[in-house]
């Protein structure tokens, strides 16, 4: 049975400050058709980077869903460990 890629919006945290939105393209695109990348960088009263994570937007099936997060999800990269799951739609009321 062909599973039918859809478009998945995911939440990735515990990225480094200097992040780019090509080195994550680079990264998740193994697992999908990457379409947006939103980086968010939380700052302290003094403008020092805190928390930076990321929201992407990719086109995968369930299947490459579970092996993305199987192969990524915990892993050190670039000095954090990552985070990623589902991104819940109730941020936008925060």
């Amino acid at each position: 049975m062909e599973q039918t890629p859809i478009l998945k919006r995911l939440y990735v945290g515990g990225l480094a400050h200097s992040i780019s939105e090509a080195e994550l393209q680079e990264r998740f695109s193994k697992f999908g058709k990457v379409s947006e990348i939103e980086i968010v960088t939380r700052k302290d009263e003094q403008g020092i980077p805190t928390k930076t994570f990321a929201y992407i937007n990719i086109t995968l099936s369930e299947k490459e869903l579970k092996r993305c997060l199987s192969i990524l999800n915990k892993t050190k990269w670039k000095g954090g460990t990552l985070q990623i799951e589902l991104a819940k739609e109730s941020f936008l009321h925060r």
